[in-house]
């Protein structure tokens, strides 16, 4: 079997077995595409049956100079699955990453904007901005109110749809990774300012493809997720906030808001759309502070 062939049937397993996105089946792949990329390099002819754990240790020492131990952490686990998929297949009886330990890393916690800081960068947004008669500011504030209060995935956020707004229920449809859909509350400060866009977005020509999608550019496309980050990136340099502010920022800070003012973190799962409460545990970071509040406040021998 060929690394090609492999790869192109494990891109189909991704994708009808795990249901996994396009971005994610790239980002599996990407760490095949360096172990071939090695090989080729190396004159070294091994295939997908035939490579062995002593060459994956050559290839996991030469990478190691140039990327991180988390980006080898992540490369390794990659590669692991990827084996795990062809013995699945009785295409292999070993993995050839079994016996390689994954360098040890610390949890790394993104930055948490505070309510001050998403108010300084709500009010650096100019909501007179337009361009072509379209009024992207009050889009933009849109935006980031909806970041923040519902805790979206930048790709959930571009694929919101109207249809998706269920504002008398008090909810919107959210589309999340594998093509799974959960609802999410959503708050009547948000809806007012997603409303205020609506009445803009009905006076702009919508492209076809576009029709049903809530944020448009001012051609009447839907957003990429390069213009939700230029956007940020902007607001964030003019509102003076000295963090690295990204998109999933605001979900960070969503999650960890609601943490400390005593929200479930079963609730907040659910509202974030992770399959495993330990996946929400990573982004609770929460001050030694506020956990002797809620010792204190709660526990019955405090």
């Amino acid at each position: 079997m060929k690394w090609s062939q492999a790869v192109t049937d494990y891109k189909h397993y991704l994708q009808i077995e795990r249901g996994l996105s396009n971005n994610s089946i790239e980002n599996y792949c990407y760490d095949i595409k360096k172990l071939t990329t090695y090989l080729n390099n190396n004159t070294i002819d091994s295939t997908p049956i035939s490579i062995d754990n002593e060459t994956v240790k050559q290839f996991i020492y030469a990478i190691s100079k140039t990327i991180n131990p988390r980006s080898q952490a992540r490369l390794i686990s990659g590669l692991r699955n990827f084996f795990d998929y062809l013995i699945f297949e009785n295409y292999r009886k070993d993995n050839p990453l079994d016996l390689i330990e994954s360098p040890k890393i610390g949890r790394k916690l993104p930055d948490t904007l505070s309510v001050n800081d998403i108010d300084s960068i709500i009010s650096a947004i100019d909501l007179s901005y337009g361009y072509n008669g379209v009024n992207l500011g009050e889009r933009n504030r849109a935006i980031i109110e909806t970041l923040y209060s519902c805790g979206l995935r930048v790709s959930e956020l571009i694929e919101l749809k109207i249809s998706d707004l269920f504002f008398e229920e008090g909810f919107i449809k959210v589309t999340g990774k594998g093509d799974k859909q959960r609802f999410v509350p959503i708050g009547d400060t948000t809806q007012k300012y997603i409303n205020i866009w609506k009445s803009i977005r009905n006076h702009i020509n919508v492209q076809p493809d576009s029709k049903d999608h809530l944020f448009l550019n001012y051609k009447g496309r839907k957003l990429t997720r390069a213009m939700i980050f230029t956007i940020i990136k902007k607001l964030v340099e003019k509102s003076g906030i000295n963090k690295t502010v990204s998109p999933h920022t605001f979900r960070h800070s969503f999650a960890t808001h609601l943490l400390e003012n005593g929200a479930d973190l079963r609730a907040i799962q659910m509202m974030l759309g992770h399959e495993s409460i330990t996946t929400t545990e990573v982004y609770m970071h929460v001050d030694r502070s506020h956990l002797s509040e809620v010792l204190n406040k709660f526990h019955p021998r405090k």
